[in-house]
């Protein structure tokens, strides 16, 4: 079926030309990344994770919240989703390829990798990560290619992938699950130390992935008049409402609990992130744009009238994964390090090479999101 990759029109050929081309630029920060460290980077040993870890930990939830999609058509036999499963499927593919190299990256030498490999050590989280993101990429390369495969024969899938679906169902959940463990398991790191972490990880994801997979099926039925059909879009867009409401409220339960507790450790990067610290407030405009978009999405999205507006629902789908990305990358995890154990306050801005090596990482996920949706596509439109 890869075949089909080689074929198409004059804008296809161009779009992946310029993505090789642009991959190029990028892959040009990142050789000097590997000649000269992490130093090039905005991180210092006060702030260790910065824009990797925090496209990261964003990426793992888009990876996971194909289950959304995953759980209504396979366990419950809800076939509107028929024409977008597999372009899930294929979007947690893009993003669990995305999630590992932005590890790669943050490693500073890439040889280190080897160390989780070669010493595996049970009680890290970091090695259950690497193992979980590794086992569902196999999953659903597995699932979706062997599917899309049988749809092409016009034959039932073999039986063997049935079990697999179900186990991927848990495997998504977890994946998250363990990203999240990695912060909460942090004593020194009171504003990851949650029992609530994981949970807010799953809402966050399940309402921004399949919002990023929306908009994405929209461009597509506005380039190629792909239509995946008015009542799964209205099914996604009632789940993306849900999970949306569940991680803002998750998130006020944070707030809650660390303020009125009164205990310093759980304000101060609250405080850091909303109103500033002794005039370090970098983050401030991003925290109260995160929020007000949040709002903007919520009422957007709440009201049924609204929500299945065709000119509105994109408005409040790009609120929303903004104010996700922003809330659940750079505000999640740079608060996790200001104040440091010992309140001092080191800031932190990702420099010029460091945004144009995630843009190189996000590169990669864009080709390969376009060969397997091209593949995907292909074969949907030659079975109607």
């Amino acid at each position: 079926m890869i075949d089909k990759a080689l074929y198409g029109s004059k804008k296809y050929w161009a779009w992946v030309l310029f993505l090789i081309l642009f991959l190029a630029v990028c892959f040009h920060f990142y050789l000097i990344q590997f000649s000269e460290g992490l130093k090039i980077t905005g991180m210092s040993r006060n702030v260790s994770w910065g824009l990797y870890i925090a496209q990261f930990t964003y990426l793992v939830g888009v990876a996971a919240s194909a289950v959304m999609l995953v759980i209504p058509y396979y366990l419950h036999h809800y076939k509107a989703f028929s024409r977008m499963i597999i372009l899930g499927e294929f979007m947690a593919i893009a993003a669990v390829l995305m999630c590992m190299l932005f590890i790669f990256v943050d490693l500073g030498q890439p040889i280190r990798v080897l160390n989780v490999l070669l010493y595996p050590q049970l009680h890290s989280v970091m090695f259950w990560d690497m193992t979980v993101l590794a086992g569902y990429l196999i999953l659903n390369l597995l699932i979706g290619w062997t599917t899309l495969e049988a749809e092409r024969k016009s034959v039932m899938p073999p039986g063997w992938v049935k079990p697999l679906i179900y186990l991927s169902v848990v495997w998504a959940i977890s994946i998250h699950t363990v990203t999240a463990f990695l912060y909460a398991g942090l004593p020194g790191r009171p504003f990851w130390m949650s029992a609530i972490m994981a949970a807010r990880f799953l809402a966050s994801a399940f309402c921004s992935g399949p919002s990023i997979l929306l908009l994405l099926v929209f461009l597509v039925q506005k380039l190629i008049k792909y239509d995946v059909g008015e009542e799964a879009v209205n099914a996604l867009s009632k789940i993306i409402t849900y999970a949306m409401s569940a991680n803002v409220f998750l998130l006020l339960l944070e707030v809650f609990t660390a303020f009125y507790s009164q205990i310093p450790d759980e304000m101060n990067s609250f405080k850091y992130l909303y109103y500033g610290i002794d005039g370090h407030d970098t983050l401030v405009p991003f925290m109260w744009t995160s929020a007000g978009l949040a709002v903007v999405s919520l009422a957007l999205l709440i009201p049924p009238s609204l929500r299945n507006n065709k000119k509105l629902l994109p408005v409040a789908l790009i609120a929303l994964v903004i104010s996700t990305w922003i809330d659940k990358g750079m505000g999640l995890i740079v608060a996790g390090f200001i104040p440091n154990p010992f309140d001092k306050i080191t800031e932190y801005l990702p420099t010029f090479p460091e945004i144009m090596i995630t843009l190189g990482v996000y590169t990669i996920g864009i080709f390969v999101l376009t060969i397997l949706w091209k593949v995907a596509i292909s074969v949907k439109e030659s079975t109607v």
